[in-house]
This record gives structure tokens, sequence and C-alpha cells, in this order.
């Protein structure tokens, strides 16, 4: 079958593999966006052995595209069928465009087939990680960019040591990166340099995460309405810095993934698999961990802003200004998540105009005042029916006396 091309797919990515003009058809009848899958470094790695290098040169009349999984993309995998593959957490397939079929098809192929040497889909799916960590590693550089936040300026502006390490790493790390693209790889003595980087990482992603869970505290604490607006506004002008913190520490943790994704593949390709799948697992750790402590401050700042609306009448100013902090960090934090990869949705909550809270109380006044009135003319009603009843039984009684009395009057003057 003519323009046979392959799909790998790890869960977070999709590789595409084949022909360069194969696969970039495939892309655009797709309309899929995509970036070069820099299989150029594996084929210099797999260079030892003879199964090993029998996937090496497979790679060299092919070329490999990588896009990320989205709605859009991730139907593709569905569309497909990918089946499970025997490398941990990569599925796979072959399609092709037989003759003057347009549409692309699945097709199955013999133990011939690329799909059937491991090495190439352990390390496939290797780089794949470190393209999706890359990808997300952009996205933080923008975040930041848009959120006019200069994350050195924040760390330089604290005086504890751990950020000024911090910095430090930050710039080792970028020179090993460097030094990765011009090479193509991560050899011991680039290794030896950021080795150690991880700790110091570690160290102030935990500073941050105790600054953020203290401004939640905080706003746990107070009592009055004014206490909860100062320390609203608090969490508004300071929140945004530590999640600037949280966002760098985060894609330098990538980055120290990707290296060291590099540095097995280069030094014991065999653990390729099973680094893979630990730095993952590791990478969900901390995102979860971010997330708690995110959503916590979220919360409290939603309770906060439903306390405020309740005193909107008693507070007019600082009601509207506790929910109007409470949006400005829900909306930081929404934001944030989003760059991490964190699926959450929250609803901003809507402040209480003074006028409207007004209304309410008048509205509720006025339907108590008339459910009183309607009461006592109820009453009234009541009262007279029970009067009138009263009065025509006392009536009857008088007018049964007097026709008595009439009667013994007649007969006496009869007997007379």
């Amino acid at each position: 079958m003519d323009n046979e091309i392959e799909l790998i797919s790890d869960g977070d990515g999709l590789a595409v593999i084949g022909h360069p003009t194969d696969v970039d058809r495939f892309l655009v009848s797709e309309g899929l966006p995509s970036k070069d899958l820099g299989l150029q470094g594996l084929r210099s790695t797999l260079s030892a052995g003879a199964a090993v290098a029998q996937a090496g040169s497979e790679f060299a009349a092919n070329s490999g595209r990588w896009v990320k999984l989205t709605k859009e993309s991730a139907q593709l995998v569905k569309k497909y069928g990918l089946m499970e593959s025997k490398t941990p957490g990569v599925s796979h397939a072959m399609v092709g465009k037989p003759g003057s079929i347009k549409a692309w098809l699945q097709i199955a192929k013999g133990p011939g087939s690329r799909l059937a040497n491991p090495a190439l889909l352990s390390g496939a799916a290797g780089i794949m990680v470190q393209l999706a960590m890359q990808q997300t590693m952009n996205e933080i550089t923008d975040y930041l960019a848009v959120i006019d936040e200069k994350i050195d300026d924040v760390l330089r502006a604290q005086k504890d040591a751990v950020f000024a390490r911090m910095i430090g790493v930050g710039f080792v790390i970028e020179e090993a990166m460097t030094i990765r693209e011009k090479r193509g790889r991560v050899d011991e003595v680039t290794w030896s340099k950021v080795q150690n980087a991880p700790a110091t990482i570690a160290e102030t992603q935990a500073y941050a995460l105790r600054q953020l869970d203290a401004l939640a505290e905080k706003l746990e604490r107070k009592a009055s309405i004014g206490d909860v607006a100062k320390a609203a506004k608090e969490a508004e002008s300071k929140g945004q810095e530590w999640l600037a913190v949280l966002a760098r520490c985060f894609q330098l943790q990538d980055a120290i993934a990707v290296l060291e994704l590099d540095r097995v593949l280069d030094a014991s390709p065999e653990e390729l698999d099973g680094h893979r799948l630990g730095l993952r697992a590791a990478r969900q750790n901390r995102l979860e961990l971010i997330a708690r402590c995110t959503e916590r401050l979220m919360a409290r700042m939603d309770e906060a802003a439903g306390t405020a609306n309740t005193k909107v009448l008693m507070h007019p100013a600082k009601a509207p200004a506790v929910v109007q902090s409470s949006n400005h960090v829900s909306t930081a934090i929404v934001t944030f998540h989003g760059q991490l990869g964190i699926e959450r949705t929250r609803q901003s909550s809507e402040a209480r105009r003074w006028a409207d809270a007004a209304k309410e109380v008048r509205d509720k006044a006025l339907d108590t005042g008339a459910d009183r009135v309607d009461a006592a003319i109820r009453l009234s009603n009541e009262t007279f029916d029970r009067a009138k009843s009263v009065t025509g039984r006392f009536s009857g009684r008088i007018a049964e006396r007097a026709l008595r009395r009439r009667g013994d009057d007649e007969e006496r003057s009869a007997e007379d």
C-alpha cells in the first residue's frame, strides 16, 4: 500500500512517522498543527546492537511530526483505533491511503513492521514526553510574559537564600538546555552541572506553596468584614507573585526531566521506558500537590465573597471589594491551572450591589408588611363575623322574649 505512515500515542501527544511527503499530506488532511519530532537525535543514539541498529536505519528515510493531544487530535486516536503496544503506556497503528481512495485507512502489518521494534517505540515515546514538557515550558514562558511578571525580579525581591539558589539553578539549567540543543545529546559533563538542581527547585516550590497556604489561613481566621477585606486584598496582590514562582519551578522541573531523559537515552537506553514512566508519575504528583494548595486558596476566597455578599448593606464599600479580590485571585489561579494542564472549572462570584441588597430587604419588608395587613384584615373580618353572629343570636333571644311577653299580655287581656 502506498502512503503508509505510523501513528504512536503516549496519552499526551501523537507522533506521525513516515516519509516526509506522506506525513505532511496526512496532517494537512486532518487539519492539525505539528512540530518536528526530532528523530535525528534518536538515529545517532540507536547505533549499537543488531535490533537497535535496525531501528536506527528505519529512521534514515523517514521523518516524524508531533501533535499535542487536544480534543481534536484525540479524535484521531479513536478514529484509527490505536492499539496498546508492548511498550508501557504507548499505543500505535499503521494507516495508509490506497490508490485513488481519499480517506486514510488503518492497515495491518506483519512482524516486519517498524511497530514490531520495541527500541523504536521506546525511543519515540521518550522524545514525545520531552516534546510535551517543552511545550508546557514554552507556554509557561508566554504566561509569565502575559501577566507581566518578571520572575527574576520577584525572586530577587526575596531575601531568603532559597531564592538566590533558585536563580543560580535557573541559569545553569538554561545553559545545559542550550548545550543539548547544539550537540543533540546530554553527556556526562553537562549532566553533572544540573544533577543537584532538583533539590533546590523542590525547596523553592515548597516555600511558595507554604506562602499560598498562609494566605488561605489568614482568610480563615478573619471574622469582621474589614479584616476579611484586608486579607483578600493581600491575597490578590501576593497570590499572583507566588503563582509566578510556582510556574517557574514547574518550568525548571520539566527542563530537568528533558535533560534527564536524554542522559538515560545516551547512557542506558534499555532503562528509558521505566525512567519515562517514573518521571510522568512524579510530574503528576507535583501537579496534584499544586492543585490542592491553589484550590484551597480559591475556596477560601469564594467563602469570603459569599460572606461579603450577605453583609453588603452594612458594608457597601468593603463587601464588593472582597468579591472583586476573590474574582481576581480565582481568575489568576484558573489561568495558572490552564498553563500547567490542571483541568478545573470555577465560576466567578457576582458582587451584590448595595441597591440590590436594599431592594431585596425592602421587598421582604413589604412582603412581611403585606402579610401582616392581610392577617389584620382577616382577623378583623373574622371578629366582625363572630360579633355579627353573636349579635344575631342575642337579637333573636330578645325578639323571642318580646313575643312571649306579648302573648302573655294578650292572654291576660282576654281573661279580663
